[in-house]
């Protein structure tokens, strides 16, 4: 996977993270990143290793964003219908570096506090007594409270625990008391001093809502029956006072409040029934205080984390907060903050530093990972620099303490050696591998590890271009190429300083798009008989190019890196076969019908020679002859349109054949036919008078047995207008293989497209005895061949008939 970019308050925090992640943990090979927080320029994300399904590892990175440190295993994640995925971790709001998180450990799902930026974690205490003031059973360390972390699927109400700025301490949530997590089981707790304390005060999860910064708590009932009540508190839910709101019970929809921390106004919306609109309710709790707050009316409290200690962060943090007696309101100039003062630096200030991982035993100091060397110098150093090896412990970010312990300070000054090149990779921007010709790549070249600034790069191109660069991941120098021959390139990339090398290789298809696909294919075949299909494209230099071929109904296609196929059709009836060309710039398609027969005829066709030359071999000139015989042949001997079908084969010299089908799918009496044929030709003969030519006719049957051949007409064609024709015929029906034809045919395309004469110069264009019958009928021909070219094209049968 690629870098991870994320923007902070406008600077760049680059993270090097996913399945490359240098500066994670070796061990680590990631399939999913979360990013959980980007305060304070400091990331928090969550990443989900190979052996996890549904719980990811904590992370916490460096001010640059860079190295990153496990701070907490195993948090669980939900995955939802949208495919997204949510971490239960929180961030509380109102006091920096605290959090809560779910961990999942041997199956049970516990909930943990972090007063520390996830320096220390601990479970949540349990309260001592219920909500209505009876002692509770439930007693640490096998018994804490659990809550759930999710977010709500409405944007217009809570989701299971709600925090905001201006209510410093004030969390409230729903969860249950026990060993763990239950999913259904949501009893409301609240806690106003940031969780060393909690309490009861609903058996069933609200949605809740803080007015005037906390000093007013709304709840309502999370249900799917209509409502008219809500409760609120005006003592940090310790006595809670029953409203009605409506008089008309309503489904709510959502709380919402007026713009500031120090309103006193929300609004409740919702409908009556399924098919009415909106119901808007206002609630305004102004009447219920008689005055602004003054001075006299706050205490104070202190932040402590579980343990007692008043140093968090390294400072003591104190806020204010209203009487429970005062009856009045914060209002807009209020501030919880009381004093900050700042602490002592000790070993609770500091956090593992990348490549080490904290132990469970020992005091819980911090330990170098097998695969760090923490004497190994940084990737930026180069030769006749100096660098400090770490100790194991960095300053928690954010953290104010003081002077006192310094546990970062290191005692190791180090020289940077000369460093060979390591993790060298060559890439192409944009990541495209198949290109056009002509087009602009940029090659991008990133060296993991060593000296740079020592480094050669020799890089050769694959297509004789060579160039050696000094600096070249450094200065970020873009190596532009244009390849202007298809083909496939070795791009190569050679590192190498005084203490070694490396090497590095990519490979590049550079294609022309393809423009057409021509699928050959005899549209006749015999049951269970080898057919071979050939895919003819355009254009025909295209390289490295795959065939799918699609058979039948088969939803799977044959692959094929060779442009032909042997296959076999198992069943009579007609078969439709599809052939898709790719060479990763595009791809086109062609669909042939072939039908299966278990008996027909096939008739072996022979032209003259002087055929030969104005062949140009291309798929549509093949089917263009083969539809001009076979419309002659029924013309003259009177046999069904849909009992032949001519198809003249690829190469030369020029030879065709001639299937002569069943009627209704019977089998034919071959004998019957190909006398019809013989007498209709031989019963000609006399009244044409063509051009002198050889055309042999034999017929064998298609399941397999030997051919009984028998000379049945001798037959002529002449080429006078041949070219001519054929070349307009292709072109009009083939745009994008008229320059291959014109190639093909360069030196003759003058001739070809002359205008016909019967001189006797073109007369003696063909051998033998020979001799043109003007009185030949064109009518006939060109109803026959569909245009009056051929007219001049099939001037042919014989004066020999066997």
């Amino acid at each position: 996977m690629s870098d991870v970019v994320i923007c902070i308050r406008g600077s760049q925090l680059l993270i090097r993270a996913l399945n490359k992640f240098s500066k994670l943990p070796k061990t680590i090979f990631g399939w999913d990143v979360q990013i959980v927080s980007t305060d304070e320029d400091q990331v928090f994300l969550a990443l989900q290793e190979w052996y996890q399904s549904d719980t990811y590892n904590l992370y916490q990175s460096d001010p640059q964003g860079v190295y990153y440190s496990m701070v907490l295993e195993n948090v669980r994640s939900t995955k939802q219908p949208e495919e997204s995925v949510l971490i239960d971790i929180l961030e509380v709001r109102g006091i920096k570096g605290v959090f809560l998180a779910n961990q999942k450990m041997d199956g049970r799902v516990t909930t943990l506090i972090t007063y520390n930026k996830g320096r220390d974690w601990e479970p949540l205490a349990p309260p001592a007594i219920d909500m209505n003031g009876k002692p509770i059973t439930c007693k640490a360390p096998e018994c804490h409270l659990h809550l759930h972390l999710r977010w709500a699927d409405n944007p217009y109400v809570s989701g299971t625990v709600h925090t905001k700025d201006s209510a410093p301490g004030l969390i409230m949530g729903a969860g249950n008391l026990g060993s763990k997590l239950v999913e259904y089981k949501e009893e409301m707790y609240i806690t106003s001093d940031c969780g060393k304390t909690w309490r009861q005060v609903f058996e069933e999860e609200h949605h809740i809502l803080y007015l005037d910064h906390g000093g007013v708590i709304v709840a309502i009932k999370d249900t799917s029956i209509p409502l008219k009540i809500l409760k609120f508190s005006i003592d940090e839910g310790r006595m809670w006072t029953v409203h009605n709101f409506t008089s008309t019970s309503v489904f709510v929809d959502g709380l919402l409040s007026e713009p500031g921390d120090e309103t006193l106004v929300m609004t409740v919306f919702g409908h009556i029934s399924y098919r009415s609109d909106w119901e808007l309710v206002k609630v305004d709790f102004r009447q219920s205080f008689p005055r602004q707050c003054t001075e006299s009316d706050y205490d104070s409290w202190q932040l402590t984390d579980l343990q007692g200690e008043k140093c968090i962060m390294g400072q003591e943090r104190s806020f204010r907060k209203r009487k429970e007696t005062a009856f009045c309101i914060k209002g807009k100039s209020y501030t919880s903050a009381l004093t900050n003062k700042p602490c002592q630096c000790t070993e609770r200030d500091f956090n593992c530093d990348y490549g080490f991982e904290r132990s469970h035993m020992e005091g819980k100091r911090c330990f170098a990972s097998f695969w760090h060397n923490p004497d190994s110098p940084p990737e930026d150093c180069h030769l006749g620099q100096t660098y400090e090896s770490s100790t194991g412990y960095r300053k928690v970010i954010s953290n104010m303490c003081e002077g006192g312990l310094n546990k970062q300070q290191s005692t190791k000054q180090h020289k940077c050696p000369l460093l060979p090149p390591q993790g060298l990779r060559v890439g192409i921007k944009g990541q495209m591998l198949a290109v056009a010709p002509g087009d602009d790549i940029t090659f991008i070249v990133h060296q993991e590890q060593g000296d740079t600034s020592s480094t050669k790069y020799q890089v050769d191109l694959g297509d004789g271009v060579r160039a050696i660069y000094q600096n070249l991941t450094v200065t970020d120098e873009p190596i532009q190429h244009r390849y202007k021959n298809p083909g496939v390139y070795k791009v190569t990339v050679k590192a190498e300083n005084m203490a070694g090398h490396d090497e590095a290789s990519m490979y590049i298809q550079v294609t022309a798009p393809l423009q057409e696909v021509h699928l050959e294919v005899v549209p006749i075949a015999g049951r269970s008989q080898e057919v071979n299909l050939t895919a003819v494209i355009l254009p025909s230099e295209a390289n490295l190019t795959v065939f799918y071929w699609w058979i039948g109904d088969n939803m799977r296609p044959t692959l094929t890196l060779q442009n032909s196929l042997l296959t076999r059709f198992p069943e009579t009836g007609e078969v439709s076969v599809t052939v898709q060309a790719s060479n990763g710039r595009s791809m086109v398609q062609d669909t042939r019908t072939v039908r299966v027969y278990d008996n027909f005829q096939v008739i072996p066709l022979s032209f003259s020679r002087n055929l030969d030359q104005f062949n140009p071999n291309i798929p549509e000139w093949r089917e263009d002859i083969g539809q001009v015989v076979t419309k002659i042949l029924i013309k003259i001997t009177g046999v069904p349109q849909e009992s032949l079908v001519t198809v003249v084969k690829p190469g030369l010299p020029t030879t065709a054949d001639l299937y002569a089908l069943p009627p209704d799918n019977k089998p034919a009496k071959r004998s019957m036919l190909v006398d019809k044929v013989n007498q209709k030709y031989c019963s000609d003969c006399s009244n044409m008078k063509l051009l002198y030519c050889v055309i042999t006719l034999g017929y064998h049957g298609a399941a397999g047995g030997l051919g009984v051949w028998a000379l049945v007409v001798i037959f002529l064609i002449s080429i006078i207008a041949t070219g001519s024709f054929i070349l307009y015929k292709f072109k009009r029906k083939l745009p994008g293989s008229r320059n291959v034809y014109a190639q093909m045919h360069n030196e003759k395309e003058q001739e070809m497209t002359s205008p016909v004469n019967h001189s006797e110069d073109t007369q003696h264009i063909i051998q033998g005895e020979e001799f043109i019958d003007d009185d030949l009928d064109s009518q006939t021909l060109g109803n026959a061949g569909g245009s009056p070219a051929f007219r001049s094209l099939i001037r042919t049968t014989t004066n020999h008939c066997y």
